[in-house]
């Protein structure tokens, strides 16, 4: 079983920037690939970046491409995720995941553990 724990959330102006940490507990071989996903108020779960064990297949959301780097440190067993350039429609719950996989998907059901979510909230 892996529990994961988002931090780093808060109030950024647009523009701005934030960094993202995923903490997970657990076996790190139930974590290989680990993923960021975003839900906005009254929108769907939507997906943001993944990043397998290694760290060498990072893969972002058109959205975020260029502006949001994903990373891990796998002896912290903590995933990061740097968010610069943010707008305001980019105001959501920002929610870490983890999967079994060797590689990550860009859908909620590919992925086995999830966190509580940490909130971004990006002012006008």
């Amino acid at each position: 079983q892996v529990q994961l724990v988002e931090s780093g959330g808060g109030l950024v102006q647009a523009g701005g920037s934030l960094r993202l940490s995923c903490a997970a507990s657990g076996r790190p071989s139930d974590s290989r690939t680990m993923g960021w996903f975003r839900q906005a108020p009254g929108k769907e779960r939507e997906f943001v970046a993944t990043i397998s064990w290694g760290g060498r297949r990072p893969y972002y959301a058109d959205s975020v491409e260029g502006r949001f780097t994903i990373s891990r440190d796998n002896a912290k067993n903590t995933m990061y995720l740097q968010m610069n350039s943010l707008e305001p429609e980019e105001t959501a719950g920002y929610y870490c995941a983890a999967s079994l996989a060797v590689a990550g998907g860009t859908t909620q059901s590919e992925y086995d553990y999830w966190g509580q979510g940490t909130q971004v909230t990006v002012s006008s």
